[in-house]
């Protein structure tokens, strides 16, 4: 987006009185931004939550050099601002009643991210960073994105899976993007932006309140199908995530632990409660298919896709997946006769078919073997 525009975006946020649900609800009105900023104190206020300090506020807007310094040093850092009209901005993230108008972003967004967030205790066990990182390695190697907040413990062990797998990574900071933290995860948080990308709703240079946490919670389960949590006690700030998960309509996973550990309690507690106990990652890839089915609001049912409409999806597919894709016939073909046929290997035939199942274009049959989906 041209910085001529994002300059309202940053300005109008910057604005006391401004929150996540009132700036939609402004743009909405006025048709855009630049809109906003000309109309008068009087039809402001006509709109829920505008009081008139803040409508004078933004007819009065003085923070214009301010604004502009803000945007060379994004420059100069390399960091995007993706605002919710943008094509990137995270799909899932869209039906979150209170998401940020922009995000911050390091890295890459890809509109095709299946997104699964692993959360858990700053102070894991070695059982609990062993199970994280092979859930999320095994999940990577499917295809799936791993979603998590960078923190000590089960966050840090489920980007470092996804990296090790060379799959897809996403971590929601509680902090500006120039602000790492924990500060001994700084080659992570470079690791991380190398295979996939780092976000933030907070402005450069906002320190990791606590305050920040807990809002952060709301995207890293905002931006996903499902959570999945490990090793939580029974006051744990995943807990808040799973807890968001579920307003937000996503699923909620929980690894088991051992009975005598306190730091599994509030993750058993959770599959008390009715969170799926996940013993491997066909677990929660079974749970997310619906919801995926659900939000790809273009596409018709399942089983009305014909042959053509598969064909038009398989015209965006990349070029691992494309190969994959013209060797898998109306019949049956097996998974082996799939890595024979293309000379790819097992990790990158997995991952392909699996993103490809989960957009409706192939289905699984028993025994490992694929079809188109009509």
């Amino acid at each position: 987006m041209d910085y001529n525009v994002l300059k309202y975006w940053i300005a109008l946020k910057s604005i006391e009185g401004i929150g996540n649900v009132t700036f939609p609800a402004l743009v909405d009105k006025f048709g855009s931004l630049p809109a906003v900023f000309s109309a008068s104190p009087s039809d402001l206020k006509k709109i829920q939550g505008i009081s008139g300090k803040t409508a004078l506020a933004i007819t009065n807007f003085k923070g214009w050099n301010k604004v502009k310094e803000e945007l060379e040093l994004l420059k100069k850092k390399d960091v995007n601002i993706i605002t919710y009209q943008d094509e990137l901005y995270p799909r899932q993230l869209l039906n979150v009643y209170d998401r940020p108008p922009y995000i911050y972003v390091r890295g890459t967004l890809s509109k095709d991210d299946i997104n699964i967030a692993i959360v858990g205790s700053r102070t894991a066990s070695t059982y609990g960073k062993y199970t994280t990182e092979k859930i999320s390695r095994e999940l990577a190697l499917k295809g799936v994105t791993v979603v998590s907040g960078m923190a000590r413990g089960i966050d840090s062990a489920a980007h470092r899976g996804a990296i090790t797998a060379r799959g897809r990574t996403i971590a929601i900071m509680g902090s500006g993007l120039d602000v790492i933290y924990p500060p001994e995860n700084k080659k992570l948080f470079e690791d991380i932006i190398q295979n996939g990308a780092v976000i933030s709703e907070y402005p450069m240079g906002v320190p990791p309140r606590s305050t920040n946490f807990p809002a952060r919670n709301r995207i890293i389960s905002g931006i996903s199908y499902g959570v999945v949590i490990v090793e939580a006690g029974e006051k744990s700030g995943s807990l808040i995530t799973a807890r968001l998960a579920l307003e937000q309509g996503r699923e909620v996973f929980a690894v088991p632990g051992s009975i005598d550990s306190a730091g599994s309690r509030g993750t058993n507690n959770l599959i008390k409660q009715g969170a799926k106990l996940v013993e491997n990652t066909d677990d929660i890839l079974e749970e997310i298919l619906p919801q995926i089915e659900q939000t790809t609001a273009s596409k018709p049912p399942s089983h009305l896709i014909s042959e053509e409409t598969v064909n038009t999806q398989a015209a965006g597919l990349n070029k691992v997946d494309k190969k994959i894709f013209d060797c898998i016939s109306p019949g049956k073909i097996h998974i082996d006769d799939l890595i024979s046929a293309t000379g790819l290997s097992s990790a990158e035939i997995l991952s392909s078919l699996t993103k490809m199942e989960l957009k409706g274009i192939i289905q699984q049959h028993p025994g490992k073997f694929f079809s188109l989906k009509k």
